[in-house]
């Protein structure tokens, strides 16, 4: 855990050394690390991850169920419907990435895009699919009663229910949930995620993945705009990570997070010009009985042995 005032310079230590080091030995990046006398322990991890704030796509055709690879699964299971044996579908048809199944006037984004010159670009539903994306004769076909487009607009919650008895798709539905965004719809276009919506997909991403260990993985503040019950949650899915042999790395200001962590660094002692130190480093228990700046707000938030509260 990486803590300290604002501008103290944890993201610089971090996100631009600590990251960029680990991606130029791990995974031969080409991006430049910041200057630094070398970080030991490197060769003890595969790969590295960074899951930030960042958005999964720019157009309205990117979207939770595409990202996390769950649209591909829906896909398959719709061409196995009797309908579709019947007229030869292939999982293709269900795409609206490809011609065939989607409108072809939107091009299978829902949406026209109006250029408005020296303002933002402006989206307004198709008028020929009325933003379902598809073509009438790909929408006849239906598991348990619903099209493609309106399991797009369902929510992972509703999805639950419906795909209860497909483990794989089940699988990948239950990992959003367990993130917190059980109210988002399949189909929402990523261009409407917050960063904490696109953080938790990333998140939800690497759950999904066979963890093999030997993974870092660096969190740039992910409990930012969560309610502290969806904080529960992402908490239980970074133990999930850590107790799977991988090495977490997370900026944080949340004292009931940093409370749980099983290591802490203090970069200070203020922002600015006055940051940038190392001034402290060791338990939550430790932290909290110095001086520091995280320190005297920490004591609070722990027991009288020292112990996290929960």
């Amino acid at each position: 855990m990486v803590c300290g005032v604002s501008g103290s310079g944890k993201s610089t230590l971090v996100n631009e050394v600590l990251a960029k080091t680990a991606a130029l030995e791990l995974h031969r990046s080409k991006q430049l690390p910041g200057a630094s006398s070398g970080i030991d322990g490197l060769e003890n991890f595969d790969q590295v991850v960074r899951v930030d704030q960042s958005p999964i796509g720019k157009s309205p055709r990117s979207n939770p169920a595409t990202f996390v690879k769950l649209f591909d699964q829906l896909r398959k299971l719709y061409a196995q419907c009797s309908l579709s044996r019947v007229r030869g579908y292939t999982a293709g048809r269900f795409s609206f990435n490809l011609p065939g199944g989607r409108c072809e006037r939107c091009k299978g984004d829902g949406v026209v895009k109006l250029d408005m010159q020296f303002l933002a670009d402006v989206y307004i539903p198709c008028e020929s699919c009325q933003g379902m994306r598809y073509n009438r004769e790909t929408l006849e076909v239906r598991f348990r009663g619903r099209n493609i487009a309106e399991v797009l607009e369902m929510t992972v919650e509703e999805a639950k229910e419906v795909f209860g008895k497909q483990p794989s798709i089940l699988s990948k539905l239950e990992t959003l949930d367990a993130v917190g965004l059980g109210y988002l719809k399949l189909g929402q276009p990523s261009n409407t995620l917050s960063g904490g919506e696109a953080q938790r997909l990333k998140l939800s991403l690497e759950l999904s993945r066979k963890q093999m260990g030997r993974a870092l993985y660096l969190l740039d503040e992910p409990t930012t705009g969560l309610h502290w019950l969806d904080v529960q949650k992402l908490m239980d899915l970074l133990f999930r990570l850590r107790d799977a042999g991988n090495t977490l790395v997370v900026i944080e200001h949340n004292l009931d997070v940093i409370r749980l962590a099983d290591y802490v660094v203090e970069i200070g002692p203020e922002g600015g010009n006055q940051g940038g130190f190392l001034v402290f480093e060791g338990s939550p228990k430790e932290l909290a009985q110095g001086s520091t700046q995280t320190g005297s707000f920490l004591l609070p938030h722990l027991s009288q042995d020292g112990s996290a509260k929960i």
